[in-house]
């Protein structure tokens, strides 16, 4: 393995911690770009340069400069925020971006089309709602999530105080982020310590920490770098935390040694110990991970290479403290519960359906700025993103119920969608995410309408499956974990992936791959048929799969690419 650091790495240790020329590149008007080291920094202060590629191919032939603009995601641990918050949002939207919100699998929100000339006004109205967008992306620990379900309210603010603590702990250090943004004065020499727990270089690649109240996994703690599971006792309160680590989605097509996994479960932790276990393992992560090739820098790779007991060893030294036994747990899905739910404490919680996180005014169809918007002036409690793109109206009084019942009603919030749709997820991609290679947001909901016929003429209409899309193999919807995975591989290109589970513990396996819209839903239907007729009682689709022997089970980490494609019982 070569000592030479990364192109990535050299950027960040000449950044002046994260500043870069980012200050004087604001104030070129020559361009809506900024310069390709520049390009890398502003990923630290929660935003990427993107381009709309639809208008790419007139704007060469007009010798233009590409449509640039800025994607601008927040930090939001646990995804919480206030009627306050959402209404300052909303106006930026339509003030400075396309007017349009965009909830992420992060739990949080994304502002697109935001131009160079108005990002300062942008940065400086979020903070207006105590709001920033430090760390929302970059080689840092990012937004950390928290489980939202509804019916233990008790145990999701322990879960979502957790989160915060995690995050603020977390969090550079750099005043880079003020003087940019919020014209900050200017720190000169002097400067100490700067980050203590980062140090100049930051992280080798990008950290993502989630916290998870069974029985609900809709955080994918499978998924994510480090991961905290509640263990409640019979009151359900909080005992302490499971701690998992080494998940993680992304991969790049044709390169085996490249591959998604999922998290392993590293101990028990007492309450107290939450946070220092959390810095323990970022700080193994910054001391271990691999700086030289970003392909294989982040967590997953350096428990692989490493070994989990090694990992764990160096973790209970730094914190002073061995971990527990495991204790037992058990999740039952990584979906969110739609619907009116009455809280612990005897206030309700509407969770609304968001198709792939897209709010806006949808012409002949539900008006979801506006309606969010109208509750958002009415609301006295707050509202919850989930880490599947939808919205909790939480903790919402008697009082209010009825009005915000009538607000629904009105703007069409309520979305009578199929179990499948209900279960579906898709990340951006085209037209402005720069690493797709296929369509996702766009195309996910027609290919489900298509597969929703199929499902309702095999009586399945109403059987919860999971199905995500990408547009390219870094996973952002989560695609791996999901029982029906499509992943870009071109333009109108997929690969198709079965068999994960449906609690999201399990991976998926490749079944077939560059697959057109009529091969996709010609893969699919028969498989929709043996389903129907020959699953056993409660059995899960991507359990079925493996079951009949139509794809084999994929065990963790490089297993992912072993024994592809359809095994030989299923072409029977």
């Amino acid at each position: 393995m070569s000592n030479e650091l990364s192109r990535n790495e050299r950027i960040k240790e000449a950044s002046g911690y994260l500043r870069g020329t980012l200050a004087e590149g604001l104030t070129d008007i020559v361009t809506g770009a900024i310069t390709e080291d520049d390009q890398q920094l502003v990923k630290f202060h929660g935003m990427y340069l993107q381009d709309d590629r639809d208008l790419r191919a007139e704007r060469t032939k007009k010798k233009l400069e590409k449509a640039y603009s800025f994607m601008i995601r927040l930090r939001i641990p646990g995804g919480v925020c206030t009627p306050a918050q959402w209404l300052q949002l909303d106006r930026i939207s339509r003030d400075y971006a396309n007017g349009t919100l965009r909830l992420t699998t992060r739990q949080t929100f994304q502002f697109h089309g935001v131009i160079k000339s108005n990002l300062k006004a942008t940065m400086k109205a979020i903070d207006t709602a105590l709001l920033d967008t430090l760390a929302a992306c970059g080689d840092v620990n990012r937004n950390v999530l928290a489980s939202t379900n509804p019916h233990q309210s008790r145990a999701h603010k322990a879960a979502l105080d957790l989160a915060r603590s995690i995050s603020g702990h977390l969090l550079p250090q750099t005043p880079a982020y003020r003087e940019i943004w919020l014209d900050g004065e200017k720190v000169v020499g002097g400067e100490g310590v700067i980050e203590p727990v980062y140090g100049q270089t930051y992280l080798p690649r990008k950290f993502k920490t989630v916290v998870a109240v069974p029985p609900s996994n809709e955080v994918d703690i499978f998924a994510q770098d480090l991961g905290f599971i509640a263990i409640l006792d019979r009151k359900g309160e909080i005992t302490g935390w499971n701690v998992t680590v080494g998940g993680g989605m992304g991969m790049t097509h044709g390169e085996e040694d490249t591959y998604p996994r999922t998290a392993d479960v590293l101990g028990f932790c007492q309450p107290e110990d939450a946070l220092a276990v959390a810095e323990a393992v970022v700080t193994v992560q910054r001391d271990w991970g691999d700086r030289a090739l970003r392909k294989h820098a982040r967590l997953k790779y350096t428990i692989e290479d490493r070994g989990l007991e090694t990992f764990r060893a160096e973790v209970e030294r730094r914190t002073g403290k061995a971990f527990g036994k495991p204790q037992p747990f058990h999740f039952d899905s990584n979906g969110d519960r739609y619907g009116w739910v009455e809280g612990e404490d005897g206030r309700s919680h509407l969770t609304l359906f968001i198709e792939n996180g897209r709010l806006r005014d949808i012409p002949d169809g539900p008006s979801l700025m506006t309606g969010f918007r109208r509750i958002a002036e009415i609301h006295d409690g707050e509202f919850r993103l989930t880490a599947n793109q939808n919205v909790i109206v939480a903790n919402v009084s008697p009082e209010k119920r009825p009005q915000i019942e009538a607000l629904v009603e009105e703007y069409g919030l309520t979305s009578h969608a199929t179990a499948l749709r209900r279960n579906a997820m898709a990340c951006v991609a085209l037209p402005t995410c720069g690493l797709a290679l296929a369509e996702s947001e766009r195309y996910l909901p027609s290919l489900v309408t298509v597969l929703e016929e199929r499902l309702s003429l095999r009586g399945l209409a109403e059987d919860e499956i999971t199905i995500r899309m990408t547009g390219c193999p870094n996973g952002c919807a989560r695609p791996y974990i999901a029982e029906i995975g499509l992943v870009g591989k071109g333009p109108g290109r997929y690969n198709l992936y079965l068999g994960a589970a449906f609690d999201g513990s399990r991976l998926s396996k490749l079944y077939a791959a560059d697959l057109q819209h009529d091969e996709i839903v010609a893969a699919l239907d028969p498989l929709f048929a043996a389903y129907a007729h020959g699953r056993k009682p409660a059995e899960r689709f991507g359990d079925f799969v493996i079951r009949a022997g139509i794809v084999a089970a994929t065990g963790n980490g490089r297993d992912f690419h072993a024994n592809t494609g359809p095994l030989a019982e299923a072409a029977e």
